[in-house]
């Protein structure tokens, strides 16, 4: 798959993520889908790396889009946790 192609998963994986994971967050919507490019990036690594799956060339590929949504929510959780608005106010 191009840079491109990965660029296009991000970008959904990041509109699922934040389907999944409603609520405001800090960076709007801007911020999720630059969340989910670089979460398809960071879940397609630790797939490939550490978990002996290649990544496939085709994009629709389901292991690989598992794995970029999957790093877009964990993305998406650190980042509300670090910049997230407090509740209390």
């Amino acid at each position: 798959m191009t840079i491109v192609g990965w660029i296009v998963l991000g970008l959904l994986a990041g509109a699922i993520a934040k389907i999944l994971l409603p609520g405001r967050d800090p960076g709007g919507l801007i911020g999720t889908t630059l969340i989910g490019v670089a979460g398809a990036f960071i879940g397609g690594w630790i797939s490939a790396r550490y978990l002996d799956r290649e990544i496939a060339n085709q994009f629709y590929d389901g292991p690989t889009w598992v794995a970029a949504i999957g790093g877009a929510l964990v993305l998406l959780i650190v980042y509300r946790l670090l910049f997230g608005h407090s509740r209390s106010r």
